[in-house]
Protein backbone atom coordinates (compact mmCIF):
# COMPACT_ATOMS: atom_id res chain seq x y z
CA UNK A 1 0.00 0.00 0.00
CA UNK A 2 1.28 2.93 -0.76
CA UNK A 3 1.94 5.42 2.41
CA UNK A 4 -0.43 7.29 3.96
CA UNK A 5 -0.66 11.34 3.53
CA UNK A 6 -1.61 12.05 7.25
CA UNK A 7 2.31 10.07 8.11
CA UNK A 8 4.05 13.35 8.70
CA UNK A 9 1.40 14.45 10.84
CA UNK A 10 2.72 15.08 14.56
CA UNK A 11 0.51 13.59 17.81
CA UNK A 12 -0.72 16.71 19.40
CA UNK A 13 0.13 17.22 22.83
CA UNK A 14 -2.96 15.23 25.35
CA UNK A 15 -5.50 17.74 26.95
CA UNK A 16 -4.22 17.58 30.15
CA UNK A 17 -7.64 17.32 31.90
CA UNK A 18 -9.32 14.74 29.83
CA UNK A 19 -6.40 12.47 29.67
CA UNK A 20 -6.60 12.57 33.67
CA UNK A 21 -10.03 11.00 33.42
CA UNK A 22 -8.85 8.43 31.00
CA UNK A 23 -6.41 7.62 33.27
CA UNK A 24 -8.46 7.44 36.08
CA UNK A 25 -10.92 4.97 34.26
CA UNK A 26 -8.85 2.68 33.64
CA UNK A 27 -7.22 2.70 36.75
CA UNK A 28 -8.34 -0.51 38.76
CA UNK A 29 -7.22 1.03 42.18
CA UNK A 30 -10.41 0.62 44.62
CA UNK A 31 -9.87 4.05 46.63
CA UNK A 32 -8.80 6.43 43.32
CA UNK A 33 -10.18 9.96 43.35
CA UNK A 34 -10.75 12.12 40.32
CA UNK A 35 -10.48 15.67 41.16
CA UNK A 36 -9.34 16.69 37.99
CA UNK A 37 -12.65 17.08 35.77
CA UNK A 38 -14.85 20.01 36.63
CA UNK A 39 -18.45 18.62 37.00
CA UNK A 40 -20.23 18.73 40.27
CA UNK A 41 -20.60 15.20 42.00
CA UNK A 42 -23.10 14.34 44.86
CA UNK A 43 -21.72 13.41 48.66
CA UNK A 44 -22.16 9.92 46.74
CA UNK A 45 -19.56 11.39 43.96
CA UNK A 46 -22.07 10.66 41.22
CA UNK A 47 -23.18 13.20 38.14
CA UNK A 48 -26.40 15.33 39.64
CA UNK A 49 -29.43 15.73 36.75
CA UNK A 50 -31.15 18.63 38.59
CA UNK A 51 -34.75 17.41 39.23
CA UNK A 52 -35.73 20.40 37.02
CA UNK A 53 -34.32 19.60 34.32
CA UNK A 54 -35.37 16.50 33.86
CA UNK A 55 -38.85 18.20 34.41
CA UNK A 56 -37.82 20.67 31.81
CA UNK A 57 -37.12 17.91 29.47
CA UNK A 58 -39.96 15.62 30.12
CA UNK A 59 -42.44 18.65 29.16
CA UNK A 60 -40.18 19.31 26.07
CA UNK A 61 -41.26 15.37 25.34
CA UNK A 62 -44.86 16.15 25.17
CA UNK A 63 -45.21 18.81 23.65
CA UNK A 64 -43.95 16.89 20.56
CA UNK A 65 -41.42 19.56 19.65
CA UNK A 66 -39.67 19.24 15.62
CA UNK A 67 -36.19 19.64 14.43
CA UNK A 68 -36.44 22.74 12.33
CA UNK A 69 -33.26 25.12 12.50
CA UNK A 70 -33.24 27.90 15.08
CA UNK A 71 -32.09 30.98 13.99
CA UNK A 72 -28.62 31.85 13.21
CA UNK A 73 -28.69 33.77 16.84
CA UNK A 74 -30.21 30.80 18.71
CA UNK A 75 -33.37 30.54 20.45
CA UNK A 76 -34.80 34.12 21.64
CA UNK A 77 -36.86 32.63 24.45
CA UNK A 78 -33.15 31.31 25.74
CA UNK A 79 -31.03 34.23 24.75
CA UNK A 80 -33.68 36.93 26.40
CA UNK A 81 -33.32 34.62 29.87
CA UNK A 82 -29.84 34.06 29.81
CA UNK A 83 -29.20 37.99 29.78
CA UNK A 84 -31.86 39.00 32.24
CA UNK A 85 -30.28 36.40 34.67
CA UNK A 86 -26.56 38.00 34.14
CA UNK A 87 -28.00 41.69 33.73
CA UNK A 88 -31.04 41.41 35.97
CA UNK A 89 -34.55 42.25 34.64
CA UNK A 90 -34.36 46.06 35.65
CA UNK A 91 -30.99 46.95 33.83
CA UNK A 92 -30.46 49.73 32.16
CA UNK A 93 -29.16 48.15 29.05
CA UNK A 94 -32.24 46.13 28.55
CA UNK A 95 -34.62 48.87 29.00
CA UNK A 96 -33.15 50.84 26.77
CA UNK A 97 -32.74 47.95 23.90
CA UNK A 98 -28.80 47.95 23.68
CA UNK A 99 -27.85 44.46 24.48
CA UNK A 100 -27.93 41.16 22.38
CA UNK A 101 -27.57 37.76 22.49
CA UNK A 102 -26.02 34.78 20.70
CA UNK A 103 -26.81 31.14 21.58
CA UNK A 104 -23.57 30.02 21.05
CA UNK A 105 -21.74 26.12 21.58
CA UNK A 106 -21.16 26.82 25.64
CA UNK A 107 -18.76 28.89 27.12
CA UNK A 108 -16.00 28.17 24.92
CA UNK A 109 -18.08 28.79 21.73
CA UNK A 110 -18.97 32.11 22.80
CA UNK A 111 -15.00 32.86 23.56
CA UNK A 112 -14.38 31.56 20.23
CA UNK A 113 -16.95 33.68 18.79
CA UNK A 114 -15.67 37.08 20.56
CA UNK A 115 -12.38 36.01 19.17
CA UNK A 116 -13.54 35.50 15.98
CA UNK A 117 -15.00 39.29 15.93
CA UNK A 118 -12.38 41.05 17.39
CA UNK A 119 -9.96 39.62 15.24
CA UNK A 120 -11.48 39.95 11.83
CA UNK A 121 -13.76 42.63 12.70
CA UNK A 122 -12.06 45.30 15.15
CA UNK A 123 -8.61 43.50 13.91
CA UNK A 124 -7.41 43.56 17.16
CA UNK A 125 -4.06 41.07 17.89
CA UNK A 126 -3.13 41.22 21.70
CA UNK A 127 -5.35 39.81 24.18
CA UNK A 128 -4.63 39.56 28.48
CA UNK A 129 -5.24 36.56 30.23
CA UNK A 130 -4.66 36.15 33.82
CA UNK A 131 -1.67 34.30 35.33
CA UNK A 132 -2.79 31.69 35.90
CA UNK A 133 -6.38 30.89 33.83
CA UNK A 134 -7.96 28.17 32.81
CA UNK A 135 -6.20 26.25 30.16
CA UNK A 136 -8.43 26.72 26.82
CA UNK A 137 -8.52 30.71 27.13
CA UNK A 138 -4.89 30.63 25.02
CA UNK A 139 -5.75 28.31 23.04
CA UNK A 140 -9.02 29.63 21.60
CA UNK A 141 -7.54 32.60 21.10
CA UNK A 142 -4.23 31.55 19.71
CA UNK A 143 -6.79 29.61 17.11
CA UNK A 144 -8.15 32.59 16.48
CA UNK A 145 -4.64 33.60 14.51
CA UNK A 146 -4.09 36.25 17.86
CA UNK A 147 -0.11 37.25 17.83
CA UNK A 148 -0.16 38.93 21.15
CA UNK A 149 -1.46 36.23 24.36
CA UNK A 150 0.23 38.30 27.26
CA UNK A 151 -0.74 37.29 31.07
CA UNK A 152 -1.71 39.78 33.79
CA UNK A 153 -0.58 39.35 37.06
CA UNK A 154 -3.58 37.30 39.26
CA UNK A 155 -2.42 34.89 41.84
CA UNK A 156 0.15 36.29 44.75
CA UNK A 157 1.65 32.71 45.93
CA UNK A 158 2.44 34.23 49.18
CA UNK A 159 -0.75 35.48 50.54
CA UNK A 160 -2.63 32.99 48.32
CA UNK A 161 -4.70 35.97 46.87
CA UNK A 162 -5.07 38.44 44.44
CA UNK A 163 -2.21 40.17 43.30
CA UNK A 164 -4.13 43.32 42.41
CA UNK A 165 -1.44 45.87 42.08
CA UNK A 166 0.58 43.85 40.10
CA UNK A 167 -3.22 42.87 37.44
CA UNK A 168 -3.32 46.81 37.43
CA UNK A 169 0.38 47.40 36.52
CA UNK A 170 0.04 44.83 33.72
CA UNK A 171 -3.16 46.06 31.95
CA UNK A 172 -1.93 49.66 32.20
CA UNK A 173 1.04 48.94 30.34
CA UNK A 174 -1.68 47.07 27.71
CA UNK A 175 -0.96 49.07 24.05
CA UNK A 176 -3.73 50.38 22.05
CA UNK A 177 -6.43 48.02 20.58
CA UNK A 178 -6.03 45.47 23.47
CA UNK A 179 -8.35 42.80 24.61
CA UNK A 180 -8.71 41.22 28.45
CA UNK A 181 -10.19 38.16 29.42
CA UNK A 182 -11.71 38.86 33.27
CA UNK A 183 -13.12 36.27 35.10
CA UNK A 184 -16.87 37.70 35.87
CA UNK A 185 -17.08 34.82 38.87
CA UNK A 186 -15.55 31.86 40.82
CA UNK A 187 -12.00 32.28 38.89
CA UNK A 188 -10.71 29.23 37.45
CA UNK A 189 -8.48 28.00 38.83
CA UNK A 190 -7.39 29.77 41.79
CA UNK A 191 -10.99 30.62 43.18
CA UNK A 192 -9.46 33.87 44.55
CA UNK A 193 -12.14 36.59 43.41
CA UNK A 194 -11.50 40.77 43.73
CA UNK A 195 -13.64 42.51 45.94
CA UNK A 196 -16.37 45.06 44.95
CA UNK A 197 -13.52 47.72 45.60
CA UNK A 198 -10.79 46.33 43.59
CA UNK A 199 -13.33 45.56 40.78
CA UNK A 200 -13.99 49.30 40.70
CA UNK A 201 -10.31 49.64 40.20
CA UNK A 202 -10.05 47.38 37.68
CA UNK A 203 -13.05 48.85 35.71
CA UNK A 204 -11.01 52.14 35.99
CA UNK A 205 -7.80 50.91 34.64
CA UNK A 206 -9.62 49.15 31.47
CA UNK A 207 -11.54 52.55 30.89
CA UNK A 208 -8.61 54.76 31.25
CA UNK A 209 -6.59 52.27 28.56
CA UNK A 210 -9.62 51.43 26.24
CA UNK A 211 -9.50 48.22 26.86
CA UNK A 212 -12.28 45.81 25.16
CA UNK A 213 -13.66 43.89 28.09
CA UNK A 214 -14.72 40.03 27.65
CA UNK A 215 -16.23 38.23 30.58
CA UNK A 216 -15.87 34.72 31.07
CA UNK A 217 -19.07 34.07 33.20
CA UNK A 218 -19.14 30.03 33.85
CA UNK A 219 -20.01 29.64 37.17
CA UNK A 220 -23.01 31.79 37.90
CA UNK A 221 -24.52 30.44 41.41
CA UNK A 222 -21.48 28.72 41.64
CA UNK A 223 -19.73 31.03 43.88
CA UNK A 224 -22.38 32.21 46.58
CA UNK A 225 -25.30 30.11 45.71
CA UNK A 226 -26.68 33.74 45.32
CA UNK A 227 -26.98 34.49 41.57
CA UNK A 228 -27.92 38.29 41.63
CA UNK A 229 -24.04 38.67 43.85
CA UNK A 230 -22.65 36.45 41.71
CA UNK A 231 -23.21 38.73 39.22
CA UNK A 232 -22.00 42.11 40.87
CA UNK A 233 -18.91 42.57 38.56
CA UNK A 234 -20.99 42.27 35.32
CA UNK A 235 -23.60 44.36 36.12
CA UNK A 236 -21.17 46.88 37.71
CA UNK A 237 -19.71 47.27 34.55
CA UNK A 238 -22.87 47.97 32.64
CA UNK A 239 -23.40 50.47 35.47
CA UNK A 240 -20.06 52.26 34.03
CA UNK A 241 -21.40 52.37 30.95
CA UNK A 242 -18.69 49.70 29.47
CA UNK A 243 -19.42 48.09 25.85
CA UNK A 244 -18.24 44.71 26.29
CA UNK A 245 -19.10 41.24 26.43
CA UNK A 246 -20.18 38.36 28.31
CA UNK A 247 -19.45 34.11 27.59
CA UNK A 248 -22.21 32.76 29.76
CA UNK A 249 -22.06 28.95 30.32
CA UNK A 250 -24.56 27.00 31.20
CA UNK A 251 -22.56 23.55 32.00
CA UNK A 252 -22.34 23.97 35.47
CA UNK A 253 -25.53 25.84 37.00
CA UNK A 254 -27.43 23.65 34.74
CA UNK A 255 -25.41 20.65 34.74
CA UNK A 256 -25.98 21.12 30.79
CA UNK A 257 -22.50 19.67 30.16
CA UNK A 258 -22.59 17.96 27.15
CA UNK A 259 -25.50 19.90 25.42
CA UNK A 260 -22.76 22.99 25.12
CA UNK A 261 -25.76 25.65 26.00
CA UNK A 262 -23.86 28.95 26.24
CA UNK A 263 -24.79 32.68 25.69
CA UNK A 264 -22.89 35.77 23.84
CA UNK A 265 -24.53 38.83 25.91
CA UNK A 266 -23.48 41.72 24.02
CA UNK A 267 -23.72 45.30 25.47
CA UNK A 268 -23.28 48.37 23.62
CA UNK A 269 -24.36 51.79 23.84
CA UNK A 270 -27.09 52.26 21.40
CA UNK A 271 -29.76 49.78 19.84
CA UNK A 272 -28.40 51.11 16.62
CA UNK A 273 -24.88 49.59 17.12
CA UNK A 274 -26.07 46.14 18.95
CA UNK A 275 -28.31 45.20 15.58
CA UNK A 276 -25.01 46.05 13.67
CA UNK A 277 -22.89 43.86 15.94
CA UNK A 278 -25.16 40.96 15.73
CA UNK A 279 -25.49 41.21 12.03
CA UNK A 280 -21.58 40.55 12.01
CA UNK A 281 -21.75 37.66 14.48
CA UNK A 282 -24.71 35.59 12.30
CA UNK A 283 -21.70 35.41 9.96
CA UNK A 284 -19.38 34.42 11.56
CA UNK A 285 -21.58 31.95 13.45
CA UNK A 286 -22.67 30.91 10.12
CA UNK A 287 -19.18 30.08 9.12
CA UNK A 288 -18.35 28.00 12.41
CA UNK A 289 -21.45 26.06 13.39
CA UNK A 290 -23.85 27.61 11.57
CA UNK A 291 -27.44 27.17 13.34
CA UNK A 292 -26.87 26.24 17.25
CA UNK A 293 -28.31 22.84 18.39
CA UNK A 294 -32.08 23.47 20.32
CA UNK A 295 -31.95 20.85 23.41
CA UNK A 296 -29.77 22.75 26.03
CA UNK A 297 -31.50 25.98 25.17
CA UNK A 298 -34.85 24.92 25.46
CA UNK A 299 -34.09 23.43 28.98
CA UNK A 300 -32.87 27.01 29.94
CA UNK A 301 -35.47 28.84 28.71
CA UNK A 302 -38.18 26.40 29.71
CA UNK A 303 -37.22 26.83 33.61
CA UNK A 304 -35.70 30.81 33.05
CA UNK A 305 -39.32 31.71 31.71
CA UNK A 306 -41.40 29.93 34.17
CA UNK A 307 -41.84 31.28 37.95
CA UNK A 308 -42.10 28.47 39.41
CA UNK A 309 -39.21 26.53 37.96
CA UNK A 310 -37.00 29.58 38.06
CA UNK A 311 -37.48 29.19 42.07
CA UNK A 312 -37.38 25.38 41.95
CA UNK A 313 -33.69 25.66 40.07
CA UNK A 314 -32.25 28.67 42.59
CA UNK A 315 -32.77 26.09 45.07
CA UNK A 316 -30.89 23.72 43.15
CA UNK A 317 -27.93 25.67 42.50
CA UNK A 318 -28.10 26.43 46.21
CA UNK A 319 -27.55 23.37 47.16
CA UNK A 320 -24.76 22.38 44.77
CA UNK A 321 -22.76 25.91 46.26
CA UNK A 322 -23.83 24.74 49.79
CA UNK A 323 -22.48 21.23 48.97
CA UNK A 324 -18.74 22.92 47.88
CA UNK A 325 -18.95 25.78 50.47
CA UNK A 326 -18.99 22.66 52.70
CA UNK A 327 -16.39 20.50 51.88
CA UNK A 328 -14.08 23.32 51.52
CA UNK A 329 -14.78 23.60 55.37
CA UNK A 330 -14.81 19.76 56.09
CA UNK A 331 -11.55 19.52 53.85
CA UNK A 332 -9.50 22.19 55.73
CA UNK A 333 -10.85 21.49 59.30
CA UNK A 334 -9.16 17.84 58.78
CA UNK A 335 -6.01 19.49 57.58
CA UNK A 336 -5.85 21.13 60.43
CA UNK A 337 -6.83 18.90 63.05
CA UNK A 338 -4.07 16.72 61.61
CA UNK A 339 -1.28 19.55 61.99
CA UNK A 340 -0.59 19.61 57.72
CA UNK A 341 2.19 22.29 57.83
CA UNK A 342 1.12 25.47 56.20
CA UNK A 343 -1.94 27.58 57.16
CA UNK A 344 -4.38 25.91 54.59
CA UNK A 345 -7.18 28.40 54.84
CA UNK A 346 -7.04 29.53 51.26
CA UNK A 347 -9.46 26.82 51.14
CA UNK A 348 -12.00 28.43 53.01
CA UNK A 349 -11.52 31.81 51.29
CA UNK A 350 -11.85 30.88 47.41
CA UNK A 351 -14.90 30.21 46.34
CA UNK A 352 -16.43 28.35 43.55
CA UNK A 353 -15.44 24.71 42.23
CA UNK A 354 -12.26 24.62 42.51
CA UNK A 355 -9.59 25.16 45.15
CA UNK A 356 -5.70 26.20 44.15
CA UNK A 357 -4.36 24.22 46.41
CA UNK A 358 -0.14 25.08 46.37
CA UNK A 359 0.54 21.57 45.75
CA UNK A 360 3.73 21.53 43.65
CA UNK A 361 4.26 19.49 40.57
CA UNK A 362 6.14 16.53 42.39
CA UNK A 363 3.48 16.74 45.35
CA UNK A 364 0.98 15.99 42.20
CA UNK A 365 3.03 13.48 41.05
CA UNK A 366 3.25 11.65 44.66
CA UNK A 367 -0.62 11.94 45.00
CA UNK A 368 -1.18 10.07 41.83
CA UNK A 369 1.33 7.68 42.13
CA UNK A 370 1.49 6.09 45.76
CA UNK A 371 -2.40 7.13 46.15
CA UNK A 372 -4.23 7.43 42.81
CA UNK A 373 -5.18 11.07 43.09
CA UNK A 374 -5.54 12.42 39.71
CA UNK A 375 -5.23 16.54 39.63
CA UNK A 376 -4.03 18.80 37.50
CA UNK A 377 -0.03 19.43 38.05
CA UNK A 378 -0.69 22.81 38.86
CA UNK A 379 -2.22 21.57 41.95
CA UNK A 380 -6.11 23.09 41.19
CA UNK A 381 -8.78 20.12 42.61
CA UNK A 382 -12.43 19.99 42.11
CA UNK A 383 -14.01 20.67 45.34
CA UNK A 384 -17.29 19.37 44.20
CA UNK A 385 -15.32 15.69 44.13
CA UNK A 386 -14.33 15.41 47.96
CA UNK A 387 -16.65 13.92 49.36
CA UNK A 388 -17.51 12.90 53.19
CA UNK A 389 -16.42 9.63 52.12
CA UNK A 390 -13.14 10.15 50.55
CA UNK A 391 -11.85 13.34 52.52
CA UNK A 392 -9.84 11.28 55.28
CA UNK A 393 -8.02 9.32 52.20
CA UNK A 394 -7.64 12.96 50.30
CA UNK A 395 -6.76 14.56 53.49
CA UNK A 396 -3.81 11.73 54.45
CA UNK A 397 -2.41 11.89 50.83
CA UNK A 398 -2.21 15.44 51.03
CA UNK A 399 -0.48 15.68 54.08
CA UNK A 400 2.16 12.97 53.31
CA UNK A 401 2.78 14.91 49.63
CA UNK A 402 3.25 18.08 51.78
CA UNK A 403 5.05 16.04 54.52
CA UNK A 404 7.43 14.04 53.08
CA UNK A 405 8.05 15.61 48.84
CA UNK A 406 8.92 19.04 50.01
CA UNK A 407 7.41 22.15 51.49
CA UNK A 408 4.51 23.60 49.71
CA UNK A 409 5.24 26.33 47.10
CA UNK A 410 2.11 28.65 48.56
CA UNK A 411 3.11 27.92 52.09
CA UNK A 412 6.36 29.38 53.29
Amino acid sequence: MAASIFKDVEMAPAIEVFQLTRRYNEDTFPQKVNLGVGAYRTDDGKPWVLPVVNAAETQMVSDALNHEYLPVAGLPAFRNAAIKLILGEDSPAIAENRVEGIQCLGGTGCLRLCAEFLKKIFKYDTVYVSKPTWGNHRNIFKHANFSNIKEYRYWDAKTRGLDLEGMLEDLNGAPENSAVILHAVAHNPTGVDPTEEQWKAIADVCEAKKIFVLMDNAYQGFATGDLDRDAFAARYFVSRGFEFFIAQSFSKNFGLYNERTGNLCIVAKSSEVISQVRSQCEILVRTMWSNPPNHGGRVVATVLNNKSSYAEWKDQVKTMADRIQMMRKLMFEKLRAKGTPGTWDHIIRQIGMFCYTGLNVDQVGHLLSKYHIYLLKEGRINMCAITTKNVDYVVEAIHDAVTNVGNQECVQ
